[in-house]
């Protein structure tokens, strides 16, 4: 064994079966993959870590799970590392993707659903998003600052998964901090 080949073997376990590596090599793996998925983080965009749609959530899911592999040694080292660094690129791509085409923003990232129009509950919308009345009511208190569906002019679940409102013309919505 040549001496890189021999330092892998020491301090990162390549080459060894996941249930022989020291806490040492799976602590120096967790290191090495922490500074790898910050990188991956800064090469990436912000939105992702926020998870506002589905697409940023499975992302964020599957880079965790991938990279959990690397830590355990279940999967290869280096080409897990490398192909995380692909899926962020991938990730950056459909994102830049959705941003000049509607149509690719559609079928990645969804669109917003009415569920109160004027006033009157949007139930077969509710159905579809699986929005019960008392989720409603809750964001409804909690976002709007009321519990009365008369002064919600348009209420709409967002692509992100968030209920909007806009209260009717006449009522003053709080600022909320």
């Amino acid at each position: 064994m040549n001496t890189f080949t021999e330092f892998l073997h020491t301090f990162l376990g390549i080459g060894t079966e996941p249930r022989n590596l020291t806490f040492m090599q799976v602590s120096v793996r967790g290191i090495i993959v922490f500074i790898a998925t910050l990188i991956m983080m800064r090469l990436g965009s912000k939105r992702s870590l926020a998870e506002k749609t589905a697409f940023d959530a499975v992302f964020v899911v599957i880079i965790g799970s991938m990279l959990a592999r690397a830590i355990n040694g279940s999967e290869a080292f280096f080409p897990t590392l490398g192909t995380g660094f692909v899926l962020v690129l991938l990730h950056r791509l459909f994102g830049v993707a959705a941003y000049y085409s509607h149509f690719f923003g559609f079928l990645i990232k969804g669109e917003p659903v009415v569920l109160v129009q004027d006033g009157r509950l949007q139930r077969r919308n509710m159905l579809w998003g699986h929005i019960s009345k008392h989720d409603l009511e809750e964001d409804m208190r909690l976002e709007a600052k009321t519990d009365d569906l008369s002064k919600i002019q348009i209420a709409r679940l967002e692509r992100s998964g968030d209920i909007s409102f806009i209260k009717a013309n006449g009522v003053k919505q709080q600022a909320t901090q």
